[in-house]
């Protein structure tokens, strides 16, 4: 039996710490062990707890002059403790500030309006982790613009993409088909006119907020 292969039955039946994943690594593939190290030796959750408290400050900013009784004894339900740990874990493993401001309007807005039912909640999260920044953009860029026009029906997709001219059209398609994939967006008139579905119109509180 060769030496590799020896330690990989080795890490196979053996390997049950952070360290023995580590040492395997380095003596097997060197020039990764030291990433690989780093990662597991807490870097890696320093990083993302700071982002957690990036999320929480953010909530704890938004809710310190906020009083409500209906809030106060829902944020102490079962169904609040799941979707804040939800919702946190994502913001943990989510690299870009952007979304992770999406995540903070996310929880607030479960704290303070008391609206959408606990599976809502959990679809909304699910399509907030789906999209992507340029998602963001289109999405923001579609408000602003339907805000100047001062309308309810939906935006001409031309206007759209006036708004996003530092965007290849096609790409701006590509988004807004994906959107529409989401149930977020909807197309009309012949591909000429988008709108946001209801559920959209839910979701679009926790993109575009002051």
């Amino acid at each position: 039996m060769s030496k590799e292969k020896s330690q990989i039955d080795r890490f196979r039946t053996n390997a049950e710490t952070a360290i023995d994943i580590a040492s395997f690594v380095s003596s097997a593939v060197p020039w990764i062990g030291g990433p690989v190290s780093n990662a597991l030796s807490g870097i890696s959750a320093g990083r993302k707890m700071a982002r957690v408290r990036e999320v929480i400050e953010g909530l704890v900013s938004e809710l310190k002059e906020f009083k409500s009784e209906a809030s106060e004894a829902y944020v102490k339900t079962d169904e609040f403790q799941e979707l804040l740990e939800h919702t946190l874990r994502k913001a943990a493993d989510e690299r870009n500030e952007d979304k992770r401001q999406v995540y903070r309007a996310f929880l607030t807005d479960a704290v303070k309006s008391l609206g959408d039912s606990y599976d809502e909640q959990i679809q909304s999260l699910r399509i907030l982790e789906e999209l992507q920044v340029d998602h963001l953009k289109v999405l923001r860029a579609f408000m602003d613009e339907l805000a100047r026009n001062q309308s309810s029906l939906g935006l001409q997709f031309p206007s759209l993409q006036m708004r996003l001219a530092e965007m290849q059209r096609d790409h701006i398609r590509d988004l807004v088909s994906q959107l529409n994939n989401m149930g977020v967006t909807n197309i009309v008139e012949k591909g000429q006119i988008l709108s946001l579905t209801p559920f959209g119109q839910r979701l679009i509180r926790y993109i575009v907020h002051d």
